[in-house]
């Protein structure tokens, strides 16, 4: 055994064991050449090319990283596969920022300058984040890295928009769509984020036109659109206004007389009950002037300023400022009745935080594939989610699923594959047209002759790429499985002979060119189809024949690791990306992409805001990971991360880890000066699991002895439980639990004087060498770099920790009773006893703010059996507790008691507490708590705070009033044992 030093330097040691772990290719994703051995494969939620680590990424890949080493140990061929999304948005905003800087804009350097400059931006400044995951620690195949623009992922996502063309899921539509100002594109409704706006609602007056002088009164939020105004509306159950029917209203600026209507849809209770309707921006009054076949009348520009030349007072201003102007002009006219503020929520858009506009536009739109399958495979455990309530919200989403518009209106992304014949009137382009091969061609590769076509200026949507991230990943070249199962419809021989001689020849590009075609196509024959003319039918041959193919080796690794074992992720994107993927996964693959789904919480502050670079609460990852070390910030994360719910994170909290990894330095610091000088009993042997259990000697085992040994196995079966149901804080809890409590806390203590003993030392010295070999390998896939720097040290095994197989609970106990040691249950009982008894006395103490080595006298009342047991073991209990004295007592008045497992506990209190001084303490603490407690039940009583204050404000006020009523009944109780 090599010495430890005399403090863990987390930093020298995850240095040397990264560069160690990389240099042996031990993180490489290997296709076994054994059978039997199970596959397990996690692919990375792709972050950001342009993103740094942040506290919710340490969360995350820590649960990944822990799920593969962990695979590692149990034999399993694991494969970690990392990779950076393209960010349409974030990087082309970054982008144009640093073109601004320099005085220029996207259009000075046209289309493709802008796509390169976006490149070398990215190449620059892009995949930061995978270096710094290495600094966690993190296990990634970082050969296998994917971006969502590398050449043959890109491939992939333009398939998949063909398939599902043809087979008429996409399609183009003017729609209503949420529209960004800022970014100048359309955003999906899962990109807008809805933020609670203080305001004004403003009633004014339309004047009628039949009758001169008679107004009604209308409210709105938004008067800057009233020139968009094409009609009024009213319910038609609303006898406040039926005589209107038939009559016209006067718009006031552009002036214009337009129609009363009646529509069901018109809440009643709202304002006046009167909305004024304005289809161009407003989805439901859009829904209201197709019922009345009214005009539709856009009066804001793509970047947010009035486009109303009839009204040059607003023309050309910022929507904002029009509002207030708009708002000022009434008033001038007579026409605004009142101002009242007024609240409610705003539609945002997530990347560029402005509101954004409903919008008439023309766009790409998806109707998802597989709803229904992508509902049956979680309701059938197929796909099981961690923590379970969020499938109902998932299949919430899906039993309200709206068409998905997947065209954004950037330069940097997947391109469409759609281009237009020249001279194609685009804007007024049929269904029909847009199946005429001679006016629209959509296909992965451009038409043979491009100088008479003009392609697609939009982009995809970003999730419309890395939702195919669990198979594209592992075969960029591969177009999709169903290629190879179904028997399908191309629309003409051309896009045929596209499959056969360009996608194939990227797939076998190994093979010779002869032998190409015939190889992977057949059956293909002329069919007579319905509209736009012949159709060819084709059929592929299928995927396991391919996967005989020594060429086809990408093939045999998607089907070896797909699909994936688990994927982690934030339950913010189970729209924008779970859902989405099973969708893809059951369309392209014909199966789930992943078994099993874990929702990590959102990482909040101590006051539960959500952390964010705006309100300067979120710390920098790599600040901590050099305070406390990877391993003490991995491990503080899961200690405070309840399954599935959020954190409230603070530095103090994160403390914990970093403390748990010295106790665990220090513990095996410990083991080592126990080792005798100059003994060859173990020395210089590698301590595996089979040498550690030869040394038991079964007939000189005490209590203390089976209780720890049983404490272990215990250990064991909860470790591999919580894997179970991925609930990895109850994983820290049975560490801590056991290793700091039960082996550090007691049975190290209890041992020191065997430990000295030369007939006791060899047994006692063997069970440490099996607690501490066993809590290593359980902490690796946690705290990966102490474990394999203790691992190494003491001669545990060989080779990296993970190559040893960790037994479980069933195989330590067989291999137990293999050397003879059979546990003694009744010896188990009475140490935990014992240690209840140490417990409550430690308690009772700490209630009273007594120092651990203040030995104060502990009155016992007991039966006959219990105090038999504690009289047998009184210097043991009292050198544990703190206690000068442990007497029995047949009856104690008026002191501070805590019932035990042997008996009740009674604290003498005289000499060592001021009780006089310690009651006014506690009264003054009373007296501001009761304080606090009024203050936050005359807020949570007051209508105006609950009806207007954010959901999360109020939570944080019933939760602090209810941690403030707990804490005054803990003092009422401490005052009560203080005596009169």
């Amino acid at each position: 055994m090599s010495d430890l030093a005399k403090a863990y330097e987390p930093q020298a040691v995850e240095e040397k064991w990264y560069a160690q772990w990389e240099a042996s290719g031990c993180f490489k994703g290997v296709l076994p050449t054994e059978p039997g051995v199970e596959p397990h494969a996690i692919t990375i939620p792709p972050p950001n090319v342009t993103g740094v680590l942040h506290m919710g990424h340490i969360l995350n890949n820590t649960i990944q990283d822990i799920l593969t080493r962990r695979a590692r140990q149990q034999g399993k061929a694991a494969v970690w596969v990392p990779g950076t999304d393209h960010a349409g948005i974030a990087t082309q905003t970054r982008v144009e920022k640093k073109l601004r800087a320099e005085g220029k804009s996207k259009w000075d350097l046209g289309r493709e300058g802008f796509v390169e400059e976006a490149k070398k931006w990215r190449d620059e400044h892009g995949g930061i984040i995978l270096k710094q995951l290495r600094k966690l620690g993190a296990s990634c195949d970082w050969d296998r890295t994917v971006h969502t623009l590398d050449e043959g992922y890109s491939r992939a996502v333009l398939t998949a928009f063909v398939e599902l063309y043809h087979k008429g899921n996409i399609y183009r539509g003017k729609r209503m769509v949420n529209w960004c100002p800022k970014s100048l594109t359309a955003l999906s409704d899962e990109e807008v984020i809805m933020k609670p706006q203080k305001g004004f609602l403003y009633k004014m007056k339309y004047a009628i036109a039949e009758r001169p002088g008679e107004f009604v009164e209308i409210s709105t939020t938004r008067p800057e659109t009233l020139m968009g105004d094409t009609a009024v509306a009213f319910n038609p159950k609303d006898e406040r206004y039926t005589h209107l029917h038939g009559l016209h209203a006067v718009r006031p600026f552009p002036q214009a007389n337009i129609p009363f209507v009646l529509d069901e849809h018109v809440d009643m209770e709202f304002g006046t009950g009167m909305l004024k309707v304005t289809p161009a921006h407003d989805r439901a009054d859009l829904e209201i002037g197709q019922r009345h076949n009214l005009e539709v009348i856009d009066v804001l520009t793509p970047d947010g300023k009035i486009n109303c030349p009839e009204t040059p007072e607003l023309h050309g201003k910022d929507r904002f400022e029009a509002r207030k102007l708009a708002a000022t002009m009434l008033e001038e006219m007579g026409l605004l009745v009142e101002r009242e503020k007024y609240e409610n929520n705003v539609g945002f858009s997530e990347r560029a935080d402005v509101p954004i506009e409903p919008r008439l536009s023309d766009q790409w739109w998806m109707k998802y594939p597989k709803i229904e399958e992508a509902k049956q495979v979680v309701r059938d455990g197929k796909i099981k989610f961690y923590p379970e309530r969020w499938t109902k919200t998932y299949l919430h989403w899906l039993d309200n699923i709206q068409d998905w518009c997947i065209s954004r209106q950037l330069w940097w992304g997947h391109r469409i594959p759609v281009w237009y014949a020249k001279g194609v009137d685009r804007e007024n382009l049929t269904d029909e047209d847009l199946r005429d091969e001679s006016k629209v061609w959509v296909s992965v590769f451009p038409p043979n002759d491009p100088e008479n076509w003009e392609q697609e200026e939009d982009v995809l949507d970003t999730w419309a790429s890395s939702w195919l991230w669990p198979y594209a990943v592992f075969n960029p070249d591969y177009e999709g499985k169903l290629r190879f199962r179904k028997v399908g419809e191309i629309v003409s021989e051309k896009y045929l002979q596209d499959v056969r001689l360009k996608v194939f020849a990227g797939m076998v590009e190994n093979l010779r060119p002869d032998s190409r075609n015939p190889d992977y196509v057949r059956d293909i024959s002329l069919a007579k189809g319905d509209g736009a003319g012949p159709k060819i039918e084709y059929r592929f041959i299928e995927l396991e024949k391919l996967a005989d193919s020594e060429q086809n080796e990408k093939v045999r690794e998607l089907k070896f690791w797909y699909p994936t074992q688990a994927l982690a992720t934030g339950p913010d994107i189970i729209f924008f990306w779970v859902a989405r993927m099973i969708m893809a996964g059951l369309e392209f693959m014909g199966e789930v992409p992943f078994k099993n789904v874990i929702f990590n919480g959102i990482i909040r502050d101590a006051q539960g805001r959500k952390m964010s670079k705006s309100l300067g609460n979120s710390p920098d990852p790599l600040d901590l990971i050099e305070k406390f070390g990877a391993d003490g910030l991995r491990l503080g994360m899961l200690m405070i991360a309840p399954k599935g719910a959020d954190i409230l994170f603070s530095e103090d909290r994160i403390q914990s880890g970093r403390n748990f990894c010295n106790k665990l330095w220090n513990a095996c610091r410990f083991r080592l000066m126990n080792e005798p000088e100059g003994s060859e009993q173990i020395k210089g042997k590698k301590l595996k699991l089979k040498s550690i259990l030869e040394r038991l000697e079964f007939d000189k085992f005490d209590a203390d002895d089976h209780a720890i040994l049983a404490k272990l196995l215990d250990a064991l079966a909860d470790y591999d439980a919580s894997f179970e149901t991925f609930e990895f804080n109850r994983t820290t809890d049975t560490l801590y639990n056991f290793f700091w409590n039960d082996f550090c806390d007691w049975y190290v203590e209890v041992s020191k004087s065997k430990a000295q003993s030369d007939s006791l030392r060899g047994n006692c010295l063997a069970i440490q060498d099996l607690c501490l070999r066993s809590v290593i390998q359980m902490l690796h896939p946690i705290t990966p770099f102490i474990t394999e720097e203790l691992w190494s040290t003491l001669d545990f095994g060989e080779g990296f920790i993970h190559e040893t197989k960790i037994p479980t609970a069933a195989d330590l106990r067989a291999q137990l009773s293999a050397v003879g040691v059979t546990l003694d249950q009744a010896a188990i009982i009475e140490v935990e006893k014992l240690q209840d008894f140490v417990n409550q006395a430690r308690a009772l103490k700490v209630q009273y703010t007594l120092s651990a080595k203040n030995d104060v006298t502990f009155f016992l009342i007991a039966d006959e059996a219990d105090r038999i047991i504690v009289d047998s073991h009184k210097e043991k209990l009292r050198k544990l507790a703190g206690a000068g004295a442990i007497e029995p007592r047949d009856d104690v008045q008026n002191m501070p008691a805590v019932v035990s497992k042997l008996g009740t506990l009674y604290l003498d209190l005289a000499g060592s507490v001021d009780a006089e001084a310690e009651r006014a303490k506690i009264d003054k603490q009373l007296i501001q708590l009761d304080k606090a407690i009024k203050g936050a039940e005359a807020k949570l009583g007051n209508d105006k705070f609950v009806n207007n204050a954010p959901a999360e404000v109020i939570d944080g006020v019933k939760a602090t009033l209810a941690d403030n009523k707990a804490k005054a009944e803990e003092l009422r109780k401490l005052k009560a044992g203080l005596g009169a």
